[in-house]
């Protein structure tokens, strides 16, 4: 079965794939950033669908056969983790999981005043205006190719996101083994977060960490780690910068990104007045 590690995009679900690969395929708690698919890799992915739906680009042909394709994943009665950016919704009878596919949810949330500046690098948005719209949206989708003639890359599947109070309101109703992490108390408790997460999946999976592999993975796994390893090896997740021949860095500002320093007070008090009910629900505001 799955359990589904769920975010928002540019809210540290990276950040714990790499630590939970690190904890369960590494002998020592170190990390290889070509080792995250050992998890289960992405869901939605074409490749997953490759023999359900004809037309990758048909939103009902592929909202039809998200049960089906994760039912076929389920077959090896195997307990996998699939991170996902997918809004936990349903389109007319169709829903994008079900129990029986589900073990459990890991849903990383982060402040969306810092989410904002992340969209803004990472989707090539050429003001805070324009990422500010992209949160905003109800009607956000992920993986929409226009271009027919053009080789898609597997991770180009139709993927809703909506907006972020959708996205987390969506995924905090999974009443079955629901387990909710902030990417700030990531940044200011790294131990004791991931620690949570440890006695989380030791009540899913048989897990016995000792406390020196649990030191080590937090080490290999901290953000300024994490972005060196980029710098020196590149990572295949990080996307194509539009203005150069280069790939644009995945790890880019991380605990320097704060909005007291970076955002707009007028969008800022936008996206507090749009977001309040679950910021304040968070502990954000």
């Amino acid at each position: 079965m799955i359990i589904w590690l769920a975010s928002y995009p540019k809210s540290g679900n990276t950040w714990v794939r790499s630590f939970l690969t690190s904890i369960l395929y590494s002998n020592e708690g170190n990390i290889n950033l070509n080792d995250l698919n050992k998890l289960g890799g992405q869901y939605p992915l074409r490749s997953q669908f490759k023999n359900f739906v004809k037309d990758f680009n048909n939103i009902n042909e592929i909202k039809n056969e998200w049960i089906n394709t994760q039912d076929f994943l389920n077959l090896d009665d195997k307990t996998k983790f699939f991170k996902t950016h997918h809004v936990n919704c349903k389109i007319g009878s169709s829903s994008f999981t079900n129990l029986n596919n589900t073990l459990g949810v890991i849903y990383i949330v982060r402040d969306p005043r810092n989410v904002i500046t992340s969209i803004l690098h990472h989707y090539h948005k050429s003001s805070y205006q324009e990422a500010k719209e992209f949160i905003f949206d109800e009607n956000r989708w992920l993986g929409l190719l226009k271009e027919t003639n053009v080789e898609a890359r597997d991770i180009d599947l139709p993927t809703l996101i909506g907006s972020w109070k959708t996205h987390y309101n969506s995924w905090k109703v999974v009443n079955k083994n629901f387990l909710l992490i902030k990417y700030e108390e990531l940044l200011s408790n790294p131990e004791n977060e991931f620690k949570k997460i440890i006695e989380y999946l030791k009540n899913l999976i048989q897990i016995n960490i000792d406390s020196q592999k649990f030191k080590q993975a937090i080490e290999a796994c901290s953000f300024k780690n994490l972005k060196t390893i980029e710098d020196k090896e590149g990572f295949i997740e990080s996307v194509h910068n539009r203005e150069s021949d280069s790939k644009k860095k995945f790890f880019n500002l991380g605990p320097s990104n704060d909005w007291k320093k970076l955002l707009d007070k007028d969008i800022r008090l936008e996206i507090e007045e749009k977001f309040g009910i679950e910021m304040r629900e968070l502990d954000y505001l």
